[in-house]
């Protein structure tokens, strides 16, 4: 069985870490490659660097950070945020990003999904998808979970994986910063539904939370970050009550 992932999100604006409760209220959390060493340093499998007002904002992921990310830590490590086209995703890969996530843009022109994998391959490509509930649906997200979508999340995730997804980064918004866990069984049926990775994120406040997520959810991942920046749960004493808990993963 391959190992689950844990993965800390460093939610970036204004070339600062942030952190907020339901994509508001945001505070500054620290320095971005600082934090990313220290989550290497302690275990992490990989990193997701998500440029939060990129696409609000019409701005492009800034490059000179990513480089700065590749020079000093040594984990993959996912970007995201304001990638339009094929050449925003050629030059953060260019700057060493592992991968590239795609989110408002790949709703608003599906086909970016197809040309980024056709030009790269598929494990270069993890779509993001924010989505809430609205009258008992889950409904897509775009622009930071400012502008709702016509779009349906299961629907959504299946077309994204036909178009060449490699993996599925999924948030709930109603659970996003809550730290009251995650929808377990949502997450159950994406898997259920895909061939390819999802990544859980949007909830974790507790080992317990992200134990049931990878468990009961299915989730190949465990994406998580106001209990890893305010030091609530240490990426190894995580690891280690999950292994204590016979969920597989890497020391």
């Amino acid at each position: 069985m391959l190992a689950k992932r844990i993965i800390p999100c460093l939610d970036i604006k204004d070339g600062a870490t942030v952190k907020g409760v339901n994509f508001l209220d945001l505070q500054s959390v620290g320095d971005p490659v600082e934090l990313g060493r220290k989550y290497a340093m302690e275990g992490a499998d990989e990193l997701v660097y998500l440029d939060i007002s990129a696409t609000s904002e019409g701005r492009n992921t800034f490059t000179d950070l990513v480089s700065r990310i590749a020079e000093n830590i040594n984990i993959p490590f996912t970007v995201g945020g304001g990638i339009a086209t094929l050449d925003d995703a050629a030059r953060l890969l260019t700057a060493g990003a592992d991968k590239v996530t795609i989110n408002s843009a790949a709703v608003r022109r599906p086909e970016l999904i197809d040309e980024i994998a056709s030009r790269y391959g598929n494990q270069f490509v993890v779509v993001a998808i924010d989505a809430k509930t609205i009258n008992g649906v889950w409904t897509v997200t775009t622009h930071g979970g400012k502008q709702l979508s016509e779009r349906e999340l299961f629907i959504w995730a299946h077309e994204a994986q036909e178009r060449g997804a490699g993996e599925i980064l999924f948030t709930s918004m109603d659970h996003d910063g809550t730290k009251n866990g995650y929808p377990c069984e949502t997450y159950a049926r994406l898997c259920d539904d895909l061939s390819i990775p999802v990544i859980a994120s949007g909830g974790a406040g507790s080992v317990e939370d992200i134990a049931d997520v990878l468990t009961k959810g299915k989730a190949d991942a465990a994406l998580a970050a106001s209990i890893f920046h305010y030091g609530e749960i240490p990426i190894p004493v995580l690891k280690q009550a999950l292994l204590e808990k016979n969920i597989n993963v890497r020391i």
